[in-house]
């Protein structure tokens, strides 16, 4: 029966409270990589000195010398690791003769056993030492069926005799124990103090084998200057995280796409497109990747059929291949694309018995069709890949050519960074070059999304990390004190905040929060709080749905939902500022802030270090209709939806709440500001219902349905990732911004062309949107028309750049330079939808938004776009304005202009006077 590791832990460790070794024994090191392998001994230097693993249908157990196996001191463990590798209690228990004291050992501890030179039947469990070469194959064939082996030895003598470099591929036992995940190494192990565990010890951080990884990177460069990586695809950033994994190719901000891992007897080469296999101009380095990969030995290469071109290109260099459509046991090398996880258990073992893999793929576009889902777990690449220590990350990265990595370069590695990072923290070392820290954060990151549960090799880095984080304390960054963000104290937010999204107990790494909103106020009730949400989305993207409730930071949410609601779709998501300031120079706040948790279960618990503002996201096409979501652990939020809430409610929602941010709701928009600024607004219908106004004439010019689909989101920020606001769901603005969005007063007054500027961003598309010249102007056409329409603002008022002069100054400047396209933008570019507006009203364009809402097989370049506009507007008001577009400069075609020249010309058109002018 399978058992965790933990679970195998504690049935090994049955009633040992101490470890009695041998003072003279000098054990050796042992190096744990892979899922299954985990340390059982550990020194107090961290060093594994016994370990176990499983394969296949059965066990192993190492031990870190021979002598170990022979000492009645460790009796009492050693009867337990037999007891264990038994999958079957009444199987026998046989040693080799190289241990024969062994047997009394065991017959003395309770357990029968006897001296049998060959493992024999896959039943039971089998004790030998780490010498026995002749005996590799049928011992790995015992454990894959079900055995249970426990094997003693130390490298250090051999590798002495063979050489140091030899020890991980060539010991005999590692033949062996390689298999598992584990291996002897050539390091003296400390004699001084054992540790007894109470759970299973922490696999050390550090990589003990550079000289070996060192040796494969300049095999696979060999001859090799440079590696062109623009083979007609965008590759995916490549996380090298296993101790026995290894970068090969980087660019200069040391993003990897290309990396290469041993795994067990066998061997991996990994790139971060498919494409790249298969390029001419990457040749050399793919053939020398089928012979490291084929380890010196001429055998069989398979290519699956998903890489013919690199079939071809095998051939044409003389190389021995064949087509396969799929893994078979006759192959030395296997090719193939990541793209499928149907083969990921056969091409493990593959892998592990001594196979080598050539395989390619990326992963951002996945991620772009599984919005909401971890690329890490469910890209079906990163299931052949993680284990090898090897990952695929959704992030792209620019192709281009690049040199071979330097020395320097190719010796980053995740778990090296990792630890110096620790050095410098503890003020041990000198600081982390910037480039390894930015290169950290992004690999932290993505090293965290990889579900840790049951794999000690991955529960130990996080149990690290959150040991790291408690000991040196999060900095309090605000917008008072913000942190450079290629710094350790950035870095430190980064990884705290994935460390906690990946289920951690993160109770003691509050320290210094609150910083970026505000208190925290009192420990919320543990009572459930049950909210009625429509689970109904008509519109064409996913929805936020507010809860009214909030969670605080450093806290965990409890969700309840039916069987029904949690097989539809749906999210929870904390917080909503969801701007990613990783590119910023400096932080007011984590870059990261918001998570999002797909509610698959009907009950869950949701971790967000920072807290937030509670949502449950409704996916495009929903029909759930009203969804009880129950809650705990969450406090109420200040929350007005117009016509619903009373003033009374609201009086009560904003005295005394605790939440830092509360939110504004019409159907149609909602703004979420801070309790601070909504604590003045008595009473907030006057201004939703001049906001729902507005809204209405955006829907009205962008002949869109009103009420919105969805609603349109405002959210104020302390930092944003771009600009002064910035459009999209939700639009951004700074909190400098507030006091403009609630102040009806002021709206009415002063206007608000910044917001609307953006909800017009929101109403582009991509039909009539002609990049990047009408970028930032047809945007405005909302801005003017909300101004005119509804706040009844002109527009030489509504912004200082539509005054008669400034307007008239532009055109001339446009014309002088003779109309050049590349110029025609922003309010240049807004001026010829103006005067087309001024002749003809907003009729035409509401009308033609409307058309093109039902018009298929719309160009896709510029240029026939941009004559389709021509043609359309023309047609609308009846009228022959090619003479006018092409006053502009717009690049109008015979045929356009031919079909239009029956329509009467429009004689008086506006640019008509400059171009006389200038004759």
């Amino acid at each position: 029966m399978a058992m965790t590791p933990s679970e195998a832990f504690q049935a090994l460790m049955n009633g040992i409270t101490s470890w009695d070794v041998p003072k003279d024994p000098i054990p050796s090191e042992l190096l744990l990589i892979g899922e299954a392998s985990f340390p059982v001994m550990v020194n107090d230097k961290g060093q594994v000195l016994i370990a176990a693993s499983s394969y296949g249908q059965g066990r192993l157990v190492v031990v870190s010398h021979e002598d170990y196996l022979l000492h009645a001191g460790l009796a009492p463990f050693l009867a337990n690791a037999v007891a264990w590798l038994r999958v079957y209690p009444e199987a026998p228990t046989r040693v080799h003769p190289s241990l024969e004291p062994l047997v009394n050992i065991l017959k003395n501890a309770g357990v029968e056993a006897q001296t049998v030179a060959e493992p024999g039947e896959p039943r039971g469990a089998y004790c030998i030492s780490a010498y026995h070469d002749t005996l590799t194959e049928k011992l790995i064939r015992f454990v894959k069926r079900g055995g249970g082996l426990l094997i003693g030895g130390q490298a250090c003598q051999w590798a002495s005799q063979h050489g140091c470099g030899k020890v991980l591929f060539s010991f005999p036992g590692n033949l062996v124990t390689s298999v598992a995940g584990v291996y002897f190494t050539d390091v003296s192990g400390d004699r001084g103090r054992f540790k007894v565990s109470k759970k299973v010890p922490k696999i050390p951080l550090h990589i003990r084998c550079w000289e070996e990884l060192q040796q494969a990177q300049q095999q696979l460069l060999e001859g090799i200057s440079k590696l062109d990586i623009k083979t007609g695809g965008v590759p995916s950033q490549l996380l090298v995280h296993g101790a026995l994994a290894f970068p090969v190719g980087l660019n200069a901000s040391l993003a990897c796409f290309l990396a290469a891992a041993h795994y067990g007897r066998g061997r991996v080469v990994l790139a971060a497109h498919e494409a790249m296999l298969c390029a001419p101009k990457l040749g050399p380095f793919l053939f020398n990747a089928i012979r490291w990969l084929a380890r010196g030995q001429t055998g069989k290469v398979g290519v699956n059929r998903n890489l013919k071109n690199l079939h071809s290109l095998l051939l044409e260099h003389g190389l021995k291949c064949s087509l396969a459509s799929h893994l078979t046991s006759d192959l030395n090398v296997y090719c193939c694309t990541a793209y499928s996880a149907k083969e990921a258990k056969e091409l493990h073992e593959f892998v592990a018995e001594g196979g080598g893999l050539l395989i390619g793929g990326q992963a951002w576009w996945w991620a772009s069709q599984n919005p909401g889902r971890s690329a890490l777990t469910g890209f079906p690449g990163n299931g052949i890949l993680n284990c090898f220590g090897l990952c695929i990350l959704p992030r792209s990265l620019s192709p281009g050519c690049f040199p071979v990595p330097t020395l320097e370069m190719r010796s980053y590695h995740f778990r090296k960074a990792m630890s110096d990072f620790q050095a410098s923290l503890n003020h041990e070392d000198d600081k982390v070059e910037k480039n390894c820290l930015a290169k950290l954060r992004v690999d932290g990151a993505a090293f965290l999304q990889i579900p840790a549960e049951g794999v000690p090799a991955y529960i130990s880095l996080h149990r690290f990390m959150k040991k790291m984080l408690q000991q040196s304390g999060l900095p309090a960054v605000s917008q008072k004190n913000p942190v450079a963000s290629d710094s350790c104290e950035a870095t430190m937010l980064c990884l705290a905040t994935e460390l906690v999204h990946s289920g951690t107990d993160f109770s003691q790494l509050g320290h210094g929060l609150g910083t970026w909103t505000c208190s925290s106020g009192p420990y919320p009730s543990k009572d459930p709080i049950t909210v009625e949400i429509d689970g109904t989305n008509p519109g064409n993207s996913d929805s936020w749905v507010s809860t009214g409730l909030y969670l605080l930071e450093g806290q965990n949410v409890e969700v309840c939902l039916s069987e029904a609601a949690a097989s539809a779709g749906l999210k929870i998501q904390i917080g909503c500022h969801t701007d990613d300031l990783t590119t910023a120079s400096k932080l007011s706040r984590a870059p990261v802030v918001t998570h999002q948790c797909c509610m698959d279960k009907t009950q869950q618990l949701v971790p967000c270090l920072w807290g937030g503002l509670l949502y449950v996201i409704v996916p495009k096409g929903s029909q759930l209709g009203p969804v009880p979501v129950t809650l705990r652990r969450a406090v109420p939020a200040p929350y007005y939806k117009l016509g619903k809430t009373s003033q009374e409610e609201w009086r009560s929602r904003i005295e005394g709440s605790p939440a830092p941010w509360g939110e504004l709701a019409t159907d149609n928009i909602i703004l979420t500001v801070p309790t601070a600024n909504l604590k003045s607004l008595t009473d907030p219908a006057p201004v939703l219902c001049l906001w729902d106004e507005m809204m209405q004439a955006i829907a009205r010019l962008a002949a869109q349905p009103f009420p919105f689909r969805r609603p349109e989101r405002i959210v104020a920020d302390v930092q944003i990732s771009a600009g002064w606001m910035h459009s999209g769901y939700p639009i951004m603005c700074h909190l400098e911004s507030v006091e403009e969005l609630i102040n009806e007063a002021g709206m009415r007054s002063r206007g608000l062309w910044g917001p609307i500027h953006e909800l017009g961003h929101n109403q582009q598309q991509a039909g009539w949107e002609f990049p990047p010249h009408t970028t930032e102007a047809t945007c405005n056409l909302w801005s003017v028309y909300v101004h005119e329409t509804v706040l009844g603002i002109p527009r030489a008022q509504a912004h200082p750049a539509l005054s008669p002069p400034e307007r008239e100054k532009r055109i001339k400047a446009y014309l002088q330079k003779g109309a050049p396209l590349c110029d025609w933008n922003v309010w240049t570019a807004l001026e010829t939808y103006l005067q087309l507006q001024e002749a003809f009203g907003w009729e035409p364009f509401t009308q033609l938004f409307a058309d093109y809402q039902t018009l298929s097989d719309l160009p896709k370049d510029k240029d026939g776009k941009m004559n389709l506009w021509v043609k359309k507007f023309s047609e609308a008001v009846q009228k022959n304005l090619v003479p006018f577009f092409e006053s502009w400069g717009w690049p109008v075609q015979k045929e356009v202009a031919k079909s239009l020249s029956h329509l009467p010309s429009w004689q008086e058109h506006p640019m008509r006077v400059y171009m006389e002018s200038k004759k």
